[in-house]
């Protein structure tokens, strides 16, 4: 994991990499409970026999917006900046599910970092953005710049 020593060295990453998190698995496990959270339960999630014959990837795939619910679980994994009091998602400025995550897929997220906007005293809005990756493919399954605010203490 990538540490950020304070804001200074916060501003001088703006523009690399801040580095990759482990794979997480997409298992029809979590697609299930996904569904229930959510009450989206389109078939091509949820019935596997049905996703095995009909649909071009031969299993149920993962909700868009699981994939994307993934996104705190694998920042957290990849950086983390010292001094911070609070951190606070703001939004995301675009999101793009690029290709489909098939029900065992195991996928993991890189991000890098492109701006540090100031927001008032000891407070920055972040983007990042981040690139999921599914094991085995070249085509990302998400991208998305997602923004934060930081306060520091």
């Amino acid at each position: 994991m990538r540490v950020i020593h304070g804001l200074d060295d916060l501003r001088s990453a703006v523009g690399s990499e801040l580095g990759v998190s482990d794979w997480v698995l997409v298992d029809q496990d979590r697609i299930n409970k996904f569904a229930e959270a959510t009450g989206d339960y389109q078939w091509i999630h949820l019935d596997v026999e049905r996703a095995a014959r009909e649909t071009p990837w031969k299993s149920t795939i993962a909700h868009g917006y699981l994939t994307l619910s993934l996104v705190p679980m694998l920042m957290a994994g990849i950086w983390s900046v010292e001094g911070v009091a609070s951190s606070i998602n703001y939004g995301s400025n675009k999101v793009r599910f690029t290709s489909p995550v098939p029900a065992g897929s195991r996928v993991r997220g890189r991000a890098v970092l492109k701006a540090v906007d100031d927001q008032g005293p000891g407070s920055v809005r972040l983007t990042v953005e981040l690139t999921v990756e599914r094991e085995g493919q070249d085509r990302p399954v998400c991208v998305a710049e997602t923004l934060s605010i930081l306060n520091f203490a």
